[in-house]
């Protein structure tokens, strides 16, 4: 069992950047692959960006490639989302997710349906 806590969002001006970070219990950390998803409001939950289990591979959506930066660190079972140049519409709740990878391998998982354990949730509101 995993358990996954986010922290960092906030309110935030066009143009500027925040830090989230995704806090994991356990320790298998190593073995799970990670991802950041966000949902805004009246719309359907989205990929935002994966990363493999080591740190070696990361996949960002195209609305976040080039400012959205993942990094993890095993040793302190964390991930986190440098966010920068933002923009109103990256408005959302953002959530952290990790899938066990111990039976389907190293990878980059970009479907929710793929991963096992979820945060609560960080608001984070960019304003124009």
């Amino acid at each position: 069992q995993v358990q996954l806590v986010e922290s960092g969002g906030g309110l935030v001006q066009a143009g500027g950047s925040l830090r989230l970070s995704c806090a994991a219990s356990g320790r298998t950390f190593s073995m799970y692959a990670m991802g950041w998803f966000r949902q805004a409001p009246g719309k359907e939950r989205e990929f935002v960006v994966g990363i493999s289990r080591s740190g070696s591979m990361t996949t960002y959506a195209d609305s976040v490639k080039g400012r959205f930066t993942i990094s993890r660190d095993n040793a302190k079972n964390t991930v986190d989302l440098q966010m920068n140049s933002l923009k109103p519409e990256d408005t959302a709740v953002y959530y952290c997710a990790g899938k066990n990878t111990f039976y389907s391998g190293s990878g980059v998982y970009t479907s929710g349906y793929e991963y096992d354990y979820w945060g609560q949730g960080t608001q984070v509101t960019v304003s124009s």
